[in-house]
């Protein structure tokens, strides 16, 4: 089922919306198709009863485990949006962790040989927080989708730094007036805004950055 639109917020966009490659339900459905096929062979054979009612209990177990594995499928969202990173699992029991995009310190993504023949392969997040690092399994062309993390990570931060500079201009209306402050006086007062914690030290350093260009 795809991700509910419910769950994201007024500005937030759904960029990937992906269910595990469909290799994390082949070995299940191998299974029940043998499983299956020998049951119809001792079905029309002359075979041993019990042996009969033996290969019908294995067809139910294949197909039991079958439907956990496609249940399991179809419920496993992993989603990226404008703001964060999102893996929900569950039917009935829910589970998930989100990572917001300003938390992400590195992408990185593992395939073996044969994987990258299917275009399947884990992908691993390291960031800021308790969490530490994470990582998902079964993941579509998971080199893709780490490039697209990167993407949808710099234009979070594009975005939350032209948030702040309209926020500080909007605190020097004359900033284009004879009377405005000079660039030292709005970095001190950056300064001020970092040390009571109304913008963080990476905030402060690229704002200071921009407005030393402009010197």
């Amino acid at each position: 089922m795809p991700f509910p639109k419910e769950l994201l917020t007024d500005d937030e966009q759904l960029v990937l919306d992906l269910r595990p490659h469909w290799w994390y339900i082949t070995p299940a459905s191998f299974y029940l198709a043998l499983a299956v096929i020998v049951g119809l062979v001792a079905l029309l054979s002359d075979w041993w009863d019990p042996l009969k009612v033996a290969i019908g209990l294995v067809v139910l177990v294949a197909l039991g485990y079958f439907a956990q594995r496609y249940s399991k499928w179809a419920t496993t969202n992993f989603v990226v949006t404008n703001e964060r990173v999102v893996s929900r699992m569950g039917v009935v029991a829910k589970k998930g962790i989100e990572i917001p995009l300003d938390r992400i310190n590195t992408v990185f993504f593992n395939q073996s040989f044969f994987e990258r023949l299917l275009g399947a392969g884990d992908l691993g997040i390291e960031s800021a927080g308790e969490g530490g690092r994470q990582t998902f399994t079964d993941i579509r062309k998971p080199s893709l989708v780490q490039q697209e993390i990167y993407r949808q990570k710099e234009s979070f931060e594009k975005r939350r730094l032209g948030d702040m500079g309209r926020s500080i201009a909007s605190q020097f209306p004359a900033q284009n007036q004879p009377n405005a402050q000079s660039i030292p006086e709005q970095i001190e007062h950056l300064d001020r805004l970092r040390r009571s914690g109304a913008i963080t030290e990476e905030e402060f350093q690229a704002k200071k950055a921009e407005l030393l260009r402009r010197m």
